[in-house]
């Protein structure tokens, strides 16, 4: 399975999405689109809308997703199988207050 996804480096959304790939321990390119423009606009030209965390799996689209929507669809095509593990962050939330506090930190590219 060829997995990329497109990330911001410090988001709820997206530490979602990469602690469901942590869970079921699946390998995955993690593409930062705050930090390289072309990064997003790749993003953007394959989902074809602005909005992340965006999950390309196999050539499979899934724009805007949450970590939880993310599982869903890994497990409703028999890509992984159920575990009685824990995620070790919340998949379906934004960012929490100490995330927000390291983006005002830094300033953030808007493109």
């Amino acid at each position: 399975m060829h997995i990329k996804a497109y990330l911001k480096p410090h988001c709820g959304w997206s530490n979602g999405v990469r602690a469901n790939f942590r869970k079921h321990g699946l390998a995955f390119e993690d593409i930062d689109i705050i930090n390289d423009r072309a990064n997003y606009e790749e993003m953007v030209r394959k989902s074809g809308q602005p909005l992340s965390p965006c999950v390309e799996i196999d050539g499979v689209m899934l724009a805007d997703v949450s970590g939880e929507e993310v599982e869903n669809y890994l497990l409703a095509n028999e890509l992984v199988q159920p575990t009685g593990a824990t995620p070790d962050v919340a998949t379906n939330a934004g960012c929490s207050p100490e995330e927000h506090e390291k983006m005002t930190a830094k300033p953030v590219r808007f493109f």
